[in-house]
């Protein structure tokens, strides 16, 4: 499986016995540690079970090769090809450099590795943003509560997702560790990570854009499958997203107008039934506006913006997420990273249908 590097259940449950036993850290040459990457300004991560990698951007082509999750390929350029069946809307594909694989199931990453924090310098603790296609985790405290812990071939966290920080250690060989112990809707998992995969998100990228503006709307156009922010009816920042989809009636994102009624730099989404439901950890920048858990977010899964996709929610790039989750009020301060808003709520967030 290209670009794989993952844990046997072998050497899984030895490194979960390490992390709970006292020796909280596994040694040199350990499979957790990062891999070595195409050395490339950006790459993709394929995010379904397997894609076709094709001659020519359009589904009929010859098949060149077979990649699998979490395959990494280097990301030459995006192109404008043909649909495929199921997908009305989505034309872009992606050249790498074995073929065309279809951009939807292709998320944009780095490879960026950063100097690790080597102590809290006396805080909690501090938020930080994966820079990496993926980083391999240890649980450091089994047995796995999570859904997607029980069911994830390899417990990882991906490119964009964010996380907070409680605790950093240095092994034997001077490798730097970051515990990982998320702040709000964790069912209880502690992780440990190799810390050049994060980079710390500063205080003043929590500030908020333009909190002097007057009479600030969010308007998602679940025809079109768009957001728009606006200032008095001027328009300021423009993304495409993906909203909930019809099926039976359910996961339709709620039309009207809703007040936004808490924010959380990071939140642990989870919800759903057997079958039809959905655990993610690390969804960055999220903005809840509907009661019943529907919010705008960061989105790491997938990269179809533009076509309908989630449960409710409106899902958005992780730049887009981050740049909405600074603009609507109100502001959220770097520590605790969640803020609840009483009746009548923050920014409006307007769902319409053309």
């Amino acid at each position: 499986m290209p670009g794989q590097m993952g844990l046997s259940r072998r050497q899984f449950l030895r490194l979960a016995a390490l992390a709970t036993g006292g020796m909280w850290l596994p040694r040199g040459g350990s499979p957790t540690r990062l891999p070595e990457w195409p050395q490339v300004e950006r790459l993709g991560r394929v995010t379904v079970g397997r894609v076709d990698r094709k001659l020519r951007p359009a589904p009929d082509s010859p098949t060149v090769d077979v990649l699998y999750q979490d395959a990494i390929v280097p990301w030459l350029r995006e192109v404008v090809g043909e649909r495929l069946d199921y997908n009305r809307f989505n034309q872009r594909w992606v050249e790498t450099d074995g073929g065309y694989i279809y951009g939807a199931d292709l998320q944009p990453v780095t490879a960026r590795l950063n100097e690790p924090v080597t102590d809290l310098g006396g805080q909690e603790g501090f938020w930080v943003e994966v820079t990496v296609p993926y980083v391999d985790l240890i649980l450091a405290n089994p047995p796995a509560r999570a859904f997607w812990l029980k069911v994830a071939p390899h417990p990882r966290l991906y490119y964009s997702q964010v996380i907070w920080v409680d605790r950093v250690r240095v092994d034997d060989d001077g490798v730097v560790w970051y515990r990982i112990n998320e702040r709000y809707g964790n069912p209880g998992d502690i992780f440990w990570a190799e810390a050049r995969a994060f980079r710390m998100i500063q205080p003043q990228e929590l500030e908020p854009i333009n909190p002097e503006a007057e009479d600030k709307l969010v308007r998602v156009n679940v025809t079109d499958q768009t957001l728009c922010c606006l200032e008095g009816g001027r328009e300021v920042y423009f993304c495409r997203v993906s909203t909930g989809y019809r099926l039976k009636g359910k996961w339709e994102t709620p039309i009207g107008k809703h007040p936004i009624w808490r924010k959380l730099v990071s939140l642990h989404m989870s919800g759903g039934t057997t079958g039809g439901g959905w655990d993610l950890p690390g969804v960055g920048w999220t903005s809840l506006f509907v009661g019943s858990g529907v919010a705008i977010h960061s989105t790491f899964w997938h990269n179809d913006f533009g076509t309908p996709r989630s449960h409710g929610c409106v899902n958005a790039r992780p730049q887009d997420a981050h740049w909405i989750f600074r603009w609507v009020e109100p502001p959220v301060e770097y520590e605790p990273g969640d803020r609840t808003i009483g009746w009548p709520g923050g920014t409006q967030v307007e769902v319409i249908e053309l």
